[in-house]
């Protein structure tokens, strides 16, 4: 079985700016420097390479964005076709920087979910693997080597922050803390209002599926977590934390001030948290935040954003 490296490991800092900011110590788990943008290639590398190594000649993909550039950026390193479904809200240039990695990109549907019904429909006429964006155990398998890593970077965290979308992420992180015997080691999850679908399901004690999305963090913008989610959350400390766009976006410029470095908002909305040092976070020590990255973002996006918020 061939293997090719898709993920890189990622540094962990100790933010300077933010200890300045906060007085308190905060590190960062950097994966906004992966190769394909992201954590995701973490997990959907893997899963990708599982089925090439099957003899799978055409990877199909449904996405908000990130996913979707994983896949198309894996594809092309494994020398298959890729095919990625995208939600309507996924911007032009989210689209463009997937195609750009030699992939096929159609538009259908309003939100992911339904852009997740289409890539299945298309794979029962096109012969190929599909590779959702959150959902599947080798995906979490592979977000999990994130945890891996911090085991040798550093001691025990006292807490990890991280951004939730439909909770491939979360699912990684907790069976990474399993692995490593950091089971106590709480997570705070952290969904920005209009795409709070993790916490509402938390609050439900059951799976719920919003009603629409209403958030500019598209890319956080599953109206149901994944089932997984929800189960390890019955058994892990987690405790779901929600903001609002502007505090998403405010950290998106506080990030880029501090580190020269551009984040979604969709990661911007677990960086809220520390900038603003959340009630949440301070009775912890040792705080990990996973900078999840992402490719929807520009300075000229960051400037639309912001003009809308009045800034």
């Amino acid at each position: 079985m061939k293997h090719i490296p898709l993920h890189i490991e990622t540094p962990l800092i100790e933010s300077i700016p933010i200890l300045r900011r906060t007085g308190r110590s905060v590190f960062l788990k950097m994966e906004c420097i992966q190769p394909a943008a992201s954590f995701k290639i973490r997990g959907i590398g893997r899963l990708c390479q599982h089925f090439v190594n099957q003899g799978t000649t055409h990877l199909i993909s449904s996405s908000g964005g990130n996913a979707g550039y994983a896949v198309a950026y894996a594809g092309r390193n494994l020398g298959v076709a890729v095919t990625v479904i995208v939600p309507k809200t996924t911007p032009e240039l989210v689209r463009d920087k997937i195609a750009s990695e030699g992939a096929t990109v159609h538009v259908h549907g309003s939100v992911w979910d339904e852009s997740h019904a289409y890539a299945l429909e298309l794979c029962n006429t096109v012969a190929g693997a599909y590779i959702p964006p959150f959902d599947h155990p080798t995906i979490w398998e592979g977000h999990a080597t994130l945890i891996d890593e911090l085991a040798h970077q550093c001691p025990k965290p006292g807490a990890m922050v991280l951004s939730v979308g439909g909770g491939g992420l979360f699912c990684g992180v907790v069976e990474g803390l399993k692995k490593h015997h950091w089971h106590d080691v709480p997570v705070i999850a952290v969904e920005t209002e209009g795409a709070a679908s993790f916490a509402r399901s938390i609050e439900a004690g059951e799976l719920v599926t919003l009603d629409s999305i209403d958030s500019i963090a598209t890319t956080l913008g599953a109206k149901r977590v994944a089932a997984k989610a929800l189960e390890l959350a019955d058994c892990h400390p987690v405790t779901p934390v929600t903001v609002t766009d502007e505090d998403a976006l405010r950290a998106c410029r506080l990030f880029a001030d501090d580190h020269r470095l551009l984040v979604e908002p969709a990661c911007g909305a677990a960086l809220s948290t520390i900038y603003t040092m959340h009630s949440l976070l301070q009775s912890q020590h040792t705080l990990v935040v996973i900078v999840c990255g992402g490719i929807g973002i520009t300075v000229e996006k960051l400037h639309e954003w912001e003009h809308a918020f009045g800034h």
